[in-house]
Order: structure tokens, then sequence, then C-alpha cells
């Protein structure tokens, strides 16, 4: 019960509704007292160093209520626990406290931590477990090491000599490497100021933001010297590599042909640009975890992973995971279709009661006009009319003309539009925007140019509900799928880490007798 209300409470923070800093100081010590106990189970102690480490960077004073309450000794205890997830915590909440941490302060804590030989308790108990390292902790480990070699006493001494001999003697190995041919010239060549102007172009090139002097891009942390112990290594290892290797850029030429790629599949506008990005993330990351050998691989892959096949990769997917669920929790989601599409049904009549403002049709050059759309609260009228530029949400009596939802006939979108017809060559994105009303018995028609493709499954959602008809836009479908994965999590919370027979338990056998009901009626004399 304590663990389950713990994670509710972690949830519910992440929405933002209330704010850390108005969390009271009783309840962040009941918090803490979860994490310094023994005798608590597993599951609680992790929620509790959870929502400590995502309290610590909130505010100074929660930062200086979690330091005091909770020891570096104690974090140090978790970490030696059997228990992966539990040490993963730990070490986010030590990372938490090293971050939001002063200088000093990071300094003490770090020179703790060496007395108490953190290094021996890491590979002891986490690199050298029998459970895998996972991302997160490998991470946390990195950004550790990171903190702990920028306060290392002999490389403190480069915020008084920063171009100390051996930062200076790593930075010229590392241009040497780099600029070999540059570097061979005779010293006699060139001037002292040209040589300094070819040095300063060629750390510009290795990336230095700050040439004259690249070992003050070196204080920054992270990454710190972690960064130049690796370039160091990595030149030295791999030197052919390092001296033309322009993966970063020539990976991003990829990934930006990519996202103008997708968005002309996606039709996309404007608005759509998370959506456009969403779907580039998804076919970057499935191409990396096939791990391409090379970058003319990945692009070959990855550009043959167009959105249709992404469409068609998440279909098959979502049909995968369905058929994995158990044959209750299936009928569970039958039952509770009719239900969340009950609701989107009203969501749809609601907006369109708000009602939206379109543009009119213009053959001419010429700047549109406007006009306002909106349904009625009792959901029996229509009312529309211009509106001048600037006016977002007029009221429904300053539209004069209506059309009774008795007399919709149907709904037409697309090429069946009359509007699209009658202009002659219409632009694709234009098409897929447009929808339109057929009324009345002389069938007159209301059309409609949705400004956005979310706008236009709302529209047609709504009428095709005043109709009687099925919702068919896609927006249906996706909400849906949301508010039943939502409503099956909410349901099945209880039953976490319990498995769900197929089929149902057996009904056990009628009593003999029924004699056992109570007679209410002795009561009642």
């Amino acid at each position: 019960m304590l663990a389950h209300t713990l994670k509710a409470f972690t949830e519910l923070m992440e929405h933002d509704f209330v704010s850390w800093e108005n969390l009271s100081t009783v309840f962040i010590k009941k918090i803490v007292s979860y994490v310094n106990m023994n005798a608590v189970d597993a599951s609680i102690q992790q929620l509790s160093l959870s929502i400590l480490e995502n309290m610590v960077p909130t505010s100074r004073l929660l930062f200086e209520v979690v330091k005091k309450e909770v020891t570096l000794d104690r974090l140090l205890t978790h970490l030696q626990a059997t228990n992966a997830q539990l040490q993963l915590k730990a070490m986010a909440l030590l990372i938490a406290l090293l971050l939001s941490a002063t200088d000093a302060e990071r300094r003490d804590m770090m020179d703790y931590l060496r007395e108490k030989n953190i290094r021996q308790f890491i590979h002891k108990n986490i690199i050298h477990s029998s459970e895998p390292l996972g991302d997160e902790m490998a991470h946390y480990l990195y950004v550790l090491q990171s903190v702990s070699l920028n306060l290392c006493e002999h490389r403190m001494k480069m915020s008084m000599d920063p171009y100390s001999q051996e930062q200076r003697d790593l930075l010229h190995s590392l241009r040497q490497t780099a600029f070999e041919s540059e570097s061979e010239v005779p010293a006699g060549t060139f001037s002292t100021e040209r040589r300094r102007s070819l040095c300063a172009k060629e750390f510009r090139k290795l990336g230095f933001v700050n040439n004259s002097n690249p070992a003050e891009d070196l204080h920054r942390a992270p990454p710190g010297l972690l960064a130049l112990d690796n370039m160091v290594y990595f030149a030295r290892n791999t030197p052919n590599a390092y001296s033309r290797d322009h993966f970063f850029e020539e990976l991003f030429c990829i990934c930006i042909q990519l996202v103008n790629k997708t968005w002309k599949e996606m039709r996309a506008t404007q608005e759509d640009f998370d959506k456009v990005m969403q779907v580039v993330r998804e076919q970057i990351t499935r191409i990396l975890s096939l791990k391409p050998t090379s970058l003319e691989l990945f692009k070959t892959r990855v550009n043959a992973l167009n959105y249709s096949e992404i469409l068609k990769l998440r279909q098959t997917e979502r049909l995968h995971q369905e058929e994995t669920l158990a044959v209750p929790v299936l009928e569970l989601r039958e039952k509770l279709k009719p239900e969340l599409l009950e609701l989107i049904r009203q969501q749809r009549l609601l907006h369109l009661c708000e009602g939206t403002l379109f543009r009119k049709i213009s053959s001419r050059r010429r700047q549109d006009k406007l006009w306002f759309c909106r349904l009625s609260p009792n959901h029996k009228v229509l009312h529309y009319g211009d509106v001048e530029e600037g006016v977002q949400s007029p009221p429904i009596e300053s539209l004069p003309e209506k059309i009774p939802v008795a007399d919709m006939k149907m709904l037409l979108v697309g090429k069946e539009c009359p509007h699209t017809k009658s202009s002659g060559k219409q632009n694709k994105d234009v098409l897929e925007l447009a929808f339109s009303i057929v009324h009345d018995v002389e069938e007159c028609c209301l059309n409609f140019i949705a400004p956005t493709r979310y706008e236009f499954c709302l529209w047609t959602d709504g009428l095709n509900v005043l109709l009687g008809k099925e919702m068919t836009s896609e927006r249906t479908q996706t909400d849906l799928d949301v508010l039943l994965s939502m409503e099956l999590k909410l349901r099945l919370l209880d039953l976490e880490n319990i498995s769900i027979p197929d089929d149902p338990p057996p009904i056990p056998k009628p009593p003999s007798n029924l004699n056992f009901c109570y007679d209410f009626s002795h009561a009642e004399q």
C-alpha cells in the first residue's frame, strides 16, 4: 500500500500541478526516514530515493534538508545492496547532491567519498556484480568520474595555471597528431605571430572555443578534463581516424536530409514540427539499434525506413502487444472501448461548440477573408458568419447564418468536395484539409478548409457524430489508444507483478440448501 502511494505521488508530481518547494519539512523527513530505516521493503526505499532525487535540484532549501538528513554513509550502504534498482536510485541521489552543491561543498563531499574508498564500493558492488550495467548507471558513473577528475588536487592547479606543462604537452600532441604535415614545418619558417595564428586555427578545427588558450575550455564540468583524456586516447590509438574524422558533421548532414524527407512524406505544416521530429527520432533510433557498421550503411537504411514503414511497424507492434495480453485483459479492453469512444465523441462536440476560425476560399490573389463557425450548446444548430481580422472567438449571437443539424445530409471530404473541383488544380495540402456539409432539400454545401490537420480531424469527427456515423479520422484511433492504455494501467495497478490466468476460476458447486438467508420479517416485528 505504501509503495503504491509513493508511486502515485511521484507520478502526480511529474505533471507539475504542485511545486516541490511546497512540500513541508515534516513530509520530507518522513520520506527520509524510509531511506534511513534498515527493515523497510526495497521498493519503498527505491521510490523514496527517487522522490528525494527529484526534490534536490529544485531549491537550495530542499538540497540542504536532504543533504543534512541523508548522510553519505547511508548512500554508501545502499550502494552495497544486492538490489540493482536500489543501487541505481542511491547513485542517482548522490549525483543530484553533487551537482546541486557549491564548489566547496562538492569538494568536501568528494574528499569524504575518497576517504571511504568509493572506488572500491563501485567496483565490488556495481561493476563486478552479477547484474549487467544499465545505461542509467553507466551515465551516473560517467558523471561521478567527471566530477572526481575535475576536483583532483593536481588538476585543480589549472585554475591558477591553466596552461600547465602537463596539459600543454597533451594539447600539443593532439594538434600534432591531427595536423602532422603542418606541424613538421621547421620552426624558422614562420614568425612567432604567424605560428600562433596557425595554432589557433588548428585548435579551432579540433573543436576548441578558446583558440588562443584551449585549456580554458577544459574548466567546464562535465566533461572537463575527462574529454581531454578521451581525445588523447583516441588520437594515440586510432591516429588515422582521428586526423580525418568528421563523423558528427557527416551524421548531421544525413539526419537533416532525413528531416526534410520525412517532412514531405508526412505533408507536414508548421504545427506538425514536433510530430515530425518524433518520427525522425524513431527512424534514427531503430536503425542505430541495428548497429550499422558504417555511415554509408546507416544512410542507406535510415532513408529506406520511410514514414509509411514507420506506420506499418507501429501497427504491427500494437497488434503484437494486444496479442501478448492475457485474455481477461483483452476482454476488459473491449469492454472499455464504448465508454471511451463516447468520451471522445463528447470532446469532439465540445470542440465544435467552442468554434474555429476558417479562411474563405479565394481564386484571386488577395488576402482571404475570415469566417467563424460553431455549434450551438444544444447541438441542434451550426452558426457561422464573416468576422474581422483579429477576432478570435465571436459570440454566437453575432453569427447571422444558420444550418439546423436536422437538415444536414452528408459529409464530403477531399476530392469529393465541390470547392476543390471548381477551383481547378489544387495543392495536395489543401485537398487533405477540405470538407463540406451537404444540407437542406436543395443539397447546398457549406465548404471548409481546415487551418490544420488536427482541426480537420476534430471537425470531421464531430460532424460525423452529429450525422449519427462513426468517427473515421486517424486522430480518433490515436486518442482511443492513449485512453485505453491509461485506463488499463489504472485498472490493473493493484495486479502489478501478478500473473493473470487465461481462464476464469471454476465456479464452486451450489450449496445443499439456501436456508442461510437472514429472515428480515422477524426484525420488523
